[in-house]
């Protein structure tokens, strides 16, 4: 019976190879590679430091790298300004986001982009319609009407992601999006990013909780001192050994005889 041919790995969506950058004499990030695919969702864990919001702000366009380049879809990128890397399919989900808190769900979803009828009046009905499907598609019942003012921190990202979404991004950072958030409206959260990539997304998950990079990601990269230590499936990993690997040290060396962490 003939062999069957190896199936070519999928191509990543992004990929950043061997990024430096650095703010005078402090090098933040240090020959980074780092591929991420559609349908994937990539943890990023590091300690305070290790670089991790320097890639973030080189991946959404408010820093360029010193050396080295991003590839998006297989073709070198530049991202000069945050409007770059939107154009590209690249979204940026805060912990805190900035709404226009007078204006409706709808209206800051399609904000700059809203359709509109004749004489270039906005389409408030196909506004609205537009703002219904996609949060259908995250599976969260929130009315497109209503303003956005006196919204919870959870359902503000949830319109940021719907935002993204409407602009065709392909790749979501979420940076600590976890932080002000609830136990319930984490597991919200949680269930809108599986859709999300089970849609074909690419998400770049950063989190200091393990429990969350283990029930979400597929594979996890850990920075330290602005390098990449290693990437692997999270699988395959365990708390400690991420430990270990963020600080360059066994967890028990971390401790002193008092049970307080070591200085």
């Amino acid at each position: 019976m003939p062999a069957v041919p190896a199936q070519p790995p999928p191509r990543p969506f992004l990929r950043l190879d061997a990024v430096s950058k650095s703010f005078g004499p402090v090098a933040a990030v240090r020959g980074v590679t780092l591929e991420l695919y559609p349908a994937e969702v990539h943890a990023l864990v590091g300690e305070n430091g290790a670089g991790k919001s320097t890639l973030v702000k080189l991946l959404s366009g408010v820093h360029q790298p010193d050396s080295g380049r991003i590839e998006v879809d297989g073709a070198p990128a530049e991202f000069a300004t945050p409007a770059d890397a939107r154009a590209a399919g690249i979204a940026v989900i805060y912990q805190e986001p900035v709404l226009f808190p007078d204006l409706t769900v709808a209206e800051n979803v399609f904000m700059g982009r809203h359709p509109t009828r004749s004489l270039g009046r906005i389409d408030r009905a196909a506004m609205h319609a537009g703002a219904a499907r996609l949060f259908g598609r995250l599976g969260v019942p929130l009315d497109p009407r209503r303003l956005a003012r006196g919204l919870s921190i959870a359902d503000q990202q949830l319109v940021e992601i719907a935002k993204a979404l409407s602009a065709d991004a392909r790749l979501l950072v979420m940076d600590e999006p976890t932080a002000a958030l609830s136990g319930v409206e984490v597991e919200r959260l949680f269930s809108v990013v599986r859709a999300l990539r089970d849609q074909g997304a690419a998400v770049l998950f950063i989190s200091h909780r393990f429990e969350e990079i283990f029930a979400l990601s597929q594979r996890v990269t850990v920075l330290r001192d602005g390098q990449r230590v290693s990437t692997g499936p999270a699988s395959a990993l365990t708390t400690e050994t991420l430990v270990r690997r963020m600080v360059g040290r066994e967890v028990s060396a971390l401790y002193s005889g008092s049970g307080r962490r070591a200085g």
